[in-house]
């Protein structure tokens, strides 16, 4: 699905076009979207929060001072939570009070608490639309990067003609497909690895780890969206396939170096988010090993390394590791940027509930001049910030 993922808080003020949003709540729930919905007093008196609801299967959220959700600071939890605010109908009141920086009611405080991208569909009367300080409060808006999608001309509730209707529900939804599809990437062909690996050591067991793949799918996902053609190498994980991504199932790390290898050739970039086993069975046993009273000795031996075998091609892709570390996190990446020749490397902790099989985590990025750190955050937004620093620093 064409959302599929994404989480878009979705503001309503206050002003008749509030019918419409239902029609938006569902449009962007069939398309894949966790939706969560926030309202304004205002628009609470033309359509009631339990429509919503229904829409969306999320409770909708009315008032900042709420003891329950705030009781954890719900509020700023949801305003990392979003990939995208989109309040519509945006009001000329909310869009003044959004413009003076202030935080009166849930709604301006999830915005001036985000650092998520924000778009506004106004709706007003022409008049409304056309007055000075409804012109100087949008140009505010749009020099601090709010987008805004519309308004549309045509007949309004008040029976005048022009200016200030809000865009229909098709439309919206389509504004909001269009924010995601980047294209930064367009035209480059990426390669992606995910998941663990397994190493069998007798028909019945293997070693292996805790990545569940969530992240490399992430990436997969949001190099699609950036205008690329992805090939997503898959070990043993339970995650769909995303929209337009080739994907190939590998189980050992062998058979996953044969794939990346085969891939690479004809790559511009290498996102390795896998976490390779680095060790196989020495002595894998044809036949089940049955318990005894003694030990159990198994030899291991290194297995090929992926992520320096396509660092070392001629002419190879940009590539991209990731260090998935316990401890002393800058100190192992740097060492693996510059030890296997690398574009970039993804740097981020693990263990402690941190890390895998988690919806969020965060990043740390380094390549050979520059950095750039992303706080916790969930997955497909972490995916999207890599994949845009990852189209500059390539194209830098």
């Amino acid at each position: 699905m064409s959302l599929a993922q994404k989480h878009i808080l979705l503001g309503i003020s206050g002003g008749i076009a509030a019918y419409k949003t239902a029609t938006l709540a569902r449009l962007l729930s069939k398309a894949g979207a966790t939706v969560k919905v926030v309202m304004t007093k205002g628009g609470q008196a033309f359509i009631t929060p339990l429509t919503f609801q229904a829409l969306t299967g999320e409770p909708v959220l009315t008032e900042l001072l709420d003891p329950e959700h705030e009781a954890a600071m719900g509020h700023i939890e949801l305003a990392r939570w979003a990939d995208l605010i989109v309040i519509a109908p945006a009001s000329a009141n909310v869009i003044a009070r959004l413009a003076s920086g202030r935080a009166d009611d849930l709604l301006t405080t999830l915005c001036l608490a985000s650092d998520s991208p924000l778009a506004l569909a106004p709706a007003m009367n022409q008049q409304m639309w056309s007055q000075a300080t409804t012109t100087d409060n949008i140009a505010s808006l749009k020099e601090r990067g709010v987008m805004m999608f519309g308004p549309a001309e045509g007949d309004q509730a008040c029976g005048d003609v022009g200016l200030g209707r809000m865009r229909e529900p098709q439309d919206l939804f389509t504004d909001i497909e269009n924010h995601f599809n980047t294209g930064v990437l367009a035209g480059q062909k990426v390669l992606v690895t995910a998941g663990p690996t397994r190493e069998p050591i007798d028909p019945v067991r293997f070693l292996t780890n805790r990545s569940s793949g969530k992240m490399g799918f992430a990436v997969a996902r949001a190099a699609v969206e950036a205008g690329a053609t992805v090939t997503l190498v898959a070990g043993p994980v339970h995650q769909d396939t995303p929209r337009s991504v080739k994907r190939i199932n590998v189980e050992t790390a062998e058979e996953m170096y044969q794939a990346v290898m085969t891939e690479a050739q004809d790559s511009d970039i290498f996102i390795a988010t896998a976490a390779v086993g680095d060790y196989r069975i020495a002595n894998k046993k044809d036949h089940k090993i049955k318990k005894t009273d003694g030990k159990l000795h198994l030899d291991l031996e290194l297995n090929k390394d992926i992520l320096a075998s396509v660092a070392q091609l001629d002419a190879g892709p940009f590539t991209v590791g990731f260090a998935a570390e316990t401890r002393d996190m800058e100190h192992y990446a740097r060492d693996k940027l510059v030890r296997k020749k690398l574009d970039m490397i993804a740097a981020n902790p693990v263990g402690n509930g941190k890390g895998f099989d988690q919806p969020d985590n965060s990043l740390h990025v380094y390549w050979p001049d520059g950095e750039q750190e992303f706080p916790v955050m969930h997955k497909g937004k972490l995916a999207r910030h890599l994949i845009d620093t990852i189209a500059q620093i390539k194209a830098s």
